[in-house]
């Protein structure tokens, strides 16, 4: 029992280097209610993720997998994901992904501030204990909109309105997902179609942002939370 916090991390086979923390939203219906779904929404950072957390996953988690990877002669490189909940006795694993995280990600990479090139490119050459990986002193929402009946049926070829106002914001960006070009048009093509982030200095600012990016967006049958990164402004 307790609260899920993903921690995503940069791993060169020896060296590991935690991301800024990320929650993500599994469940499809406010307040946390109803089936499982790919994730409906993120924020970064997660305020109750507190210093003597991160030390535990770092020393306790991360740098143990790693070098038992290292042991087994399976030198990992890339993104390490480690799902976790916070519970009484401390930081426990959920689950482990060796790929970057959605809707976490959406959250994560914005608030980079060093190159992501400068840090693959010291993942492939074995040397991330050179490399100083500085962050954005901000915080990140993203809304994923998603088809309606996601995550059971759902129908494609909705058309998608809006984009073009949100170009037009500061702050916020469109991820694409269940989307496709068709005759000109951006059509919906999957259950959860778009992952719409804003980053600003407070969570609730960020949050009002993002819903207000929301708002611009339209296809038929449209459905997203209400209550994305609720948790961390209470």
């Amino acid at each position: 029992e307790g609260e899920e916090v993903s921690i995503l991390a940069f791993c060169d086979g020896k060296t590991v280097i935690p991301m800024v923390s990320s929650q993500d939203h599994k469940k499809i219906f406010d307040n946390d209610q109803g089936p499982n779904t790919g994730g409906m929404g993120a924020y970064s950072p997660v305020p109750f993720y507190l210093d003597e957390f991160k030390k535990r996953v770092l020393e306790e988690i991360l740098k143990p997998t790693v070098e038992g990877l290292q042991s087994e002669g399976r030198e990992y490189k890339g993104v390490l994901y480690a799902g976790l909940v916070l519970t009484k006795e401390g930081p426990k694993v959920l689950e482990f992904n060796a790929r970057f995280g959605d809707p976490e990600t959406q959250v994560i990479l914005p608030r980079l501030k060093t190159d992501l090139i400068d840090i693959l490119n010291a993942v492939i050459e074995e040397t991330l204990h050179k490399i100083n990986i500085e962050w954005k002193n901000n915080t990140a929402v993203c809304v994923v909109l998603a088809s309606g009946g996601y995550p059971g049926k759902y129908q494609k070829g909705k058309v998608i309105s809006g984009l073009e106002r949100l170009k037009e914001m500061e702050d916020i960006i469109v991820f694409h997902a269940g989307s496709k070009l068709q005759d000109n048009k951006v059509i919906t093509s999957g259950g959860r179609v778009l992952g719409i982030t804003a980053w600003d200095k407070t969570i609730s600012k960020a949050k009002e942002r993002a819903y207000k990016g929301v708002k611009e967006i339209y296809f038929e049958d449209m459905y997203y939370r209400k209550d994305i990164a609720v948790k961390a402004i209470k």
